[in-house]
């Protein structure tokens, strides 16, 4: 089975300083993936790469089977509508309507007419329930769980097979993280996407997760379920997994 996402040895340097040295991950189809790490452990650094924001200074990575870096920009622009990004706080244009925030990528392609553009827009609004009314409005106008919903929308506007996910419930109170996390287990569970996110929520990633990927001394010191993980001797995991809340929220007392 074609990974949806392989990292070989990969190593980043910024000045004289190493983020990442020899660090591997594979996330099978249709997993959900959560990343977690200390601050300053690599997380959003190793998340970029994962994107195509930044490359690594050394060291491979494969996007559903593909180079993600390398071959042209046409084939790098085709590998790159396979996969959609959800960013930490929605980067929805301010300017730009709901409607035309999700329309963005689909315009972008030059292959739709205005029609169907629309007949998606609406599909994707239905799909992250949205209501049609929601399409003229302004980001300035949209609650923090609203802005979410749209940039999942946008995320989704191409029909992606794997979606990446930079802190999906930052910022939202605990009942409006709890529906956002239902809403993309559903939607992963219904269009077949395979979902990786970084977070340092243990609710989010107790709801989503099937593994778990520990970053910490420069590489993944861990790759299972939670169960499995919280059992490894490691100071980060100790702190971050069995700490009063965290057993809370993984159900552990």
């Amino acid at each position: 089975m074609t990974l949806a996402i392989s990292v070989r040895d990969l190593s980043t340097r910024f000045g004289e300083t190493w983020v990442h040295r020899g660090l591997n991950l594979d996330v099978e189809r249709g997993e959900l993936v959560a990343l977690v790490g200390g601050s300053g452990s690599g997380k959003t650094t190793l998340l970029r790469q994962l994107v195509g924001l930044s490359e690594p200074t050394l060291g491979r990575i494969l996007i559903l089977g593909e180079p993600l870096f390398g071959g042209g920009i046409a084939r790098e622009r085709a590998l790159r509508q396979r996969f959609g990004v959800l960013f930490q706080q929605g980067a929805l244009f301010s300017a730009f309507s709901v409607f035309d925030n999700i329309a963005f990528p689909l315009r972008e392609l030059k292959r739709f007419d205005e029609a169907l553009i629309f007949d998606l827009v609406m599909l994707k609004l239905d799909l992250v329930e949205l209501l049609p009314r929601h399409a003229g409005l302004l980001p300035s106008e949209l609650s923090g769980g609203m802005i979410k919903r749209v940039a999942l929308a946008r995320a989704l506007a191409l029909e992606p097979e794997l979606l990446l996910l930079d802190e999906p419930t930052a910022g939202l109170d605990p009942d409006r993280s709890d529906s956002f996390v239902r809403l993309i287990r559903t939607l992963g569970a219904e269009l077949g996407l395979t979902v990786v996110l970084v977070t340092h929520d243990v609710d989010t990633l107790a709801g989503l997760s099937t593994r778990v990927a520990v970053l910490a001394d420069q590489r993944i010191v861990a790759y299972d379920s939670v169960d499995a993980v919280i059992r490894i001797d490691h100071p980060f995991i100790r702190n971050f997994f069995l700490s009063e809340r965290s057993r809370r929220a993984l159900h552990q007392d």
